[in-house]
């Protein structure tokens, strides 16, 4: 198609579109599943995803829709709230995200440190694996993550001793093994995805051999749509509902940035404009909060299969988002043949991808700071929960740079018999106080001292009121009074 015509890359977009629909379509329906929530809410999202967030500008290549990183705190919230309160917090989480993206708060969510974000992506797939294993065996999970893992081997005792269970066991297993085998076969057979190809097998299997598997709940789509109503969350749970739309707002807007961010990595088209993203997923998620569907965020797996099939515009990820509508709307039974342990089959695969073992590994040679906040993070949300888990992170990564930011150093040149020379370099915080101390306190309390400060950067009230008491108490001892050398910019520090 020539260059001069009004859609130039529409072949290009067009055969990308249906390799993103071909994606998102069983990770629709899986993490609708593994959420709690009707398969159908998560088709929504995707289509949501697709015709409105996918119209928008901000990030030119990237795909939204419901993401496995926000199936642990969805499934959280709907236990704890119900199926109702879902529209009000993804509605809730919608508007913040517009107002942030407003006030042009986008570009401060890249300065949440990596090890935070690495490390609640951990801790979700930690869950989501431990929780969809009990999915795969056709069984009840435990409500707390430590309660998960914990109750694995006896929940595997117990399905060698059932047949269902273990036929429901395989397929999951099956599942995940096709998935990986599929990255080694050719490129012609790759150009389906390994998720669709499992999930269509397994169908398959089930039905020719009338497999004991439990198989995806149908409602049909409008059925499915929950308007959110505020009278059904009671006055006590204002306070609880608040934290989990912070922890909804917090986690979804950094996954899409982040994946906004590695998605700009992979072709040299246009940048990402941060806020304007931000406000593009505010758009998205307030649409869904209205229609009770999940919350949406950027996805990378589905955003970087659409930059690999070629796609140039915004036009791929809205015809996406035109398949997937067309599917639910013509096809909605074709969702009741799935049977659930392939999904959680598809979702333990991709809980698997979360965990950056490289990462960790290659932070703990390097920065073993990052790999303790990294790690931190992810027990925190699988022994607590997701909101606090990642507050936990946040306020290590604050101190660490606080710690790191607060670099000190005391040079001593002792010309013998005579004055003792001092110079302080670096940031005098309260955080090194303690090591600032000792060691001036080491200085000869029986000769003069010259201390000079003209080194600090930065002199915070603490430090300038513990050194003025350490120069009066050496000075009592009989000797000269310290001389204490300041510039401006120390004297003006707070």
């Amino acid at each position: 198609m020539g260059r001069g015509t009004k859609f130039p890359y529409l072949r290009q977009d067009f055969a990308a579109s249906i390799v993103v629909f071909l994606v998102a379509l069983p990770l629709c329906v899986g993490v609708a599943v593994a959420s709690g929530v009707p398969a159908e809410l998560g088709l929504i999202t995707g289509i949501v995803g697709g015709l409105v967030t996918g119209v928008m500008r901000g990030s030119s290549l990237q795909v939204s829709g419901p993401a496995a990183g926000l199936t642990v705190l969805v499934f959280e919230a709907v236990q704890s709230f119900g199926p109702a309160a879902l529209g009000v917090i993804v509605l809730a989480t919608g508007l913040l995200q517009l107002a942030m993206g407003a006030m042009r708060l986008g570009r401060w969510f890249r300065a949440i440190s990596v090890s935070v974000v690495e490390g609640m992506l951990a801790g979700i797939g930690l869950v989501l694996i431990a929780g969809q294993l009990y999915a795969a065996a056709g069984v009840e999970a435990p409500r707390t993550g430590t309660g998960k893992i914990a109750g694995i081997p006896g929940m595997l005792t117990e399905a060698a001793s059932s047949t269902p269970a273990l036929t429901s066991l395989a397929m999951g297993a099956g599942t995940i093994a096709l998935v990986v085998a599929w990255n080694r076969t050719p490129k012609r057979v790759r150009a389906v995805p390994g998720a669709l190809a499992a999930v269509v097998l397994a169908t398959l299997l089930t039905l020719v051999f009338g497999l004991p598997v439990a198989t995806v709940r149908v409602q049909g789509l409008l059925d499915a749509v929950q308007v959110p109503g505020f009278g059904d969350i009671g006055g006590a749970a204002v306070l609880a509902l608040l934290g989990t739309v912070a922890a909804f707002t917090l986690i979804a807007s950094a996954e899409s940035l982040f994946s906004a961010a590695a998605v700009d990595r992979l072709h040299d088209g246009p940048r990402t404009r941060y806020d304007k993203e931000l406000m593009a997923q505010g758009t998205g998620n307030t649409v869904c909060g209205l229609l009770g569907a999940l919350p949406m965020t950027a996805v990378i797996v589905r955003s970087s299969a659409n930059v690999r099939a070629g796609a140039r515009t915004r036009a791929s990820r809205v015809l996406h988002g035109v398949w997937l509508l067309l599917f639910a709307a013509l096809l909605p039974s074709a969702l009741g043949l799935i049977p659930l342990p392939a999904l959680a089959g598809i979702l333990i695969h991709a809980g698997w991808k979360l965990i950056p073992l490289r990462a960790i590994v290659t932070l703990w040679r390097e920065h073993r700071g990052e790999a303790l906040i990294l790690v931190v993070t992810a027990v925190a949300i699988v022994a607590v929960n997701m909101f606090e888990g990642v507050l936990t992170g946040l306020a290590l990564s604050v101190a660490k740079a606080a710690w790191d930011a607060s670099h000190i150093k005391l040079e001593v040149v002792d010309s013998s018999g005579g004055c003792v020379r001092a110079r302080l370099s670096g940031n005098a915080t309260f955080l090194r106080l303690p090591k600032i101390l000792d060691s001036l306190e080491a200085l000869p309390d029986d000769r003069p001292i010259s201390l000079d400060l003209s080194g600090l950067t930065h002199l915070d009230h603490a430090c300038r009121t513990a050194l003025e008491n350490w120069a009066e108490r050496h000075s009592a001892s009989g000797t000269e009074p310290v001389r204490l050398t300041r510039t401006d910019a120390v004297t003006a520090a707070p």
